[in-house]
């Protein structure tokens, strides 16, 4: 899931105008790359006879990247900013183990540096690190005991199930039932690390994934009690990401990031 921006009223109310605006910005792109083309030669040249016995810099081995000359390094500010703020819970935490559903790779593969974790997913990746044990699960089923999970996250993925996008059967109840077996799971006094799409109004993007209010979220968890809620606001301008945030100010979002840490007690 990455950020979105607002999109106007009327490209939201037909879709087909929304994809075009998207072709139309992927032309823009493409005229952008040919007028860089000419620099670029310039510069190989210039590299080329500059590079002298070090390294061949041959044209056949060219890989243009062009478009990056830009004053600020671009970035998905959902899937940075969330994957660090489970990251410090879990550094202040530090629990013996940690099961993560179905979260980003680059999360689990960087807190398996310091924690052990075990990673679940529908489509489970070919990767190995030590400290991390790669397994094949389905949220809506998961292979543990009740009440035996002590350290758990599922980040960016609850938004996801039934809504078809990985393959998985249509189910508009599909989010409420893998919410349930996260909570099946989660050992008392255990912390369960959620991160979901969050706005003033609860909608479904189909086939992309829902936006929740904050009510929504804690509805889903009601036996939970929450400890902390950080948001990743629509506009990154000022703020990234604010810990312990208000969830009135979540409210007035369209396209936010809502992080979640709850405590069965």
């Amino acid at each position: 899931m990455s950020g979105q921006h607002a999109v106007p009223g009327r490209l939201r109310r037909f879709p087909l105008l929304r994809e075009v605006r998207s072709c139309l910005r992927g032309a823009l792109r493409c005229l952008a790359v040919l007028r860089g083309w000419p620099h670029f030669r310039r510069q190989f040249r210039a590299m080329a006879e500059a590079s002298g016995a070090r390294f061949s810099c041959a044209w056949s081995d060219v890989r243009p990247c062009l478009g990056e000359c830009t004053a600020h390094t671009p970035f998905d500010r959902h899937y940075v900013y969330h994957t660090a703020w489970a990251a410090r819970v879990l550094a202040e935490t530090r629990p013996p183990r940690h099961v993560d559903v179905s979260s980003c790779l680059r999360f689990v593969s960087v807190v398996s540096a310091f924690i052990p974790v075990e990673h679940h997913d529908l489509r489970p990746p070919g990767i190995s690190l030590d400290g991390l044990d790669v397994r094949r699960a389905d949220l809506l089923a998961l292979p543990f005991a009740d009440a035996s999970v002590i350290s758990l996250s599922c980040m960016h993925a609850l938004e996801h199930v039934g809504l078809g996008r990985y393959g998985d059967p249509l189910d508009p109840d599909g989010d409420r039932k893998a919410a349930a077996e996260l909570r099946r799971v989660l050992a008392p006094g255990g912390e369960l690390l959620l991160a979901v799409p969050v706005g003033g109004q609860s909608r479904i993007a189909f086939n992309a994934h829902r936006i929740y209010t904050v009510k929504d979220v804690t509805s889903l968890f009601g036996d939970l009690d929450l400890v902390e809620f950080a948001l990743i606001p629509d506009d990154g301008s000022t703020q990234g990401l604010i810990r312990n945030a208000g969830p009135a100010l979540a409210d007035t979002q369209r396209y936010a990031c809502g992080c979640f840490r709850f405590r069965k007690t």
